[in-house]
């Protein structure tokens, strides 16, 4: 179904959400129609800001909104719909636009398993009505659940679309970008030349595929890595644990503008912690790019400033690769909590590949070496 199709047939005029490639036909669509536009399209930080924030549209218009996001944030819902707009509390509609990873039976990542096969389930424990999306879904289907929806919405309640993989299509060109220079992979490469054997915990995305295939590249083992392949926004806090326990071992962790913006409160956490020897690198290219390159807000958010007013004892943005070199062996050196804001360019090989190790693996490769130190 075109995605214009979809759009005219929910009708709503505000978007909210945090991008997926499963989405990708939408989030392009609404970047296309509306950018970043703070009466019809807003991109948050995490699903449950999404939420929150239909709600004040909902509250302040009574119109309902549109949330969208991948499966894997259903979790971050989880309080709001419950304790927000649920009918026995406030009894606020929202449509929810849910890209489906991991369905049962459809090839997909280890991360996302789990949760498609939950992804149907969750929706019924929290009383949200829903219709499957398919590429078979004809217009007449879509204005006949519109019908169902309505009647829910005006009860006050919630629903939700499940869009299947290539469900939805754009006809439309969009490309992202920024004016940053330096490149993630090499951004990683400067990084994993000074951290050595030290441990490296890496953030969801591009980010672990390239930290794996560069070691691969390097002819070293993976022993050194945590792959965070999914739960998006909560590497810097698995660092944390682990710099916690490990006090004497210095600690490196690859974090992305998207996923530090998730969840912003763990920052706070290890700035009250400060932990001397956990080094926290955020690779801004202000943009979702694994899921497709919409942008975050961390384009003009001052990250640096964010830390140290978390209580982090040294942070810097660095735009070069002297700089970031600079910056690495400083921080290797200083023996206090750092942050390390590395500005980047979207873009990534075309050819880069996925782990070859299972999850399991990886963890029981880095836990034995953090056992070893």
């Amino acid at each position: 179904m075109n995605v214009r199709d979809f759009a005219a047939a929910i009708g709503a005029d505000f978007y909210t959400g945090v991008p997926d490639s499963q989405l990708a036909a939408l989030c392009n669509y609404l970047m296309d129609t509306y950018g970043i536009d703070p009466q019809h399209h807003i991109i948050a930080a995490n699903e449950g800001n999404c939420t929150a924030l239909a709600a004040g549209y909902h509250l302040a218009t009574g119109r309902v909104p549109v949330v969208y996001m991948q499966n894997s944030g259903e979790g971050n819902i989880i309080n709001p719909v419950a304790s927000l707009l649920h009918e026995k509390v406030y009894g606020i509609p929202m449509l929810f636009v849910i890209g489906w990873r991991g369905e049962p039976g459809v090839h997909d990542e280890p991360q996302h398993i789990y949760q498609g096969e939950v992804t149907l389930r969750l929706l019924e424990d929290m009383g949200i009505a829903y219709q499957v999306i398919s590429p078979e879904t004809t217009s007449d289907d879509l204005a006949q659940y519109m019908v169902q929806f309505r009647e829910l919405f005006a009860a006050g309640k919630c629903a939700a679309f499940v869009i299947r993989k290539k469900a939805l299509s754009f006809d439309g060109s969009i490309t992202y970008s920024n004016q940053n220079t330096m490149c993630r992979e090499e951004i990683i490469r400067h990084i994993v030349q000074v951290s050595g054997t030290d441990p490296v915990v890496s953030t969801t995305g591009k980010a672990s595929r390239e930290l794996f295939e560069l070691r691969e590249a390097a002819g070293q083992g993976h022993q050194y890595d945590f792959l965070t392949v999914g739960s998006m926004g909560h590497s810097s806090s698995i660092a944390l644990g682990i710099a916690l326990q490990k006090p004497q071992q210095r600690i490196w962790c690859i974090d992305g503008d998207g996923a530090a913006l998730m969840h912003l409160g763990a920052m706070a956490v290890i700035g009250s912690q400060k932990p001397q020897n956990l080094i926290h690198i955020v690779i801004n290219n202000a943009a979702h790019e694994t899921v497709g390159g919409m942008p975050t807000v961390a384009g003009t958010a001052d990250l640096v400033g964010i830390a140290e007013s978390c209580g982090y004892e040294a942070a810097v943005r660095v735009t070069d690769y002297d700089a970031l070199d600079a910056a690495l062996q400083a921080a290797k050196s200083a023996g206090k909590l750092t942050l390390i804001e590395a500005a980047c360019a979207l873009g990534a090989r075309s050819d880069l590949g996925r782990p070859t190790t299972t999850a399991q693996e990886n963890k029981q490769a880095f836990a034995k070496y953090l056992a070893s130190l």
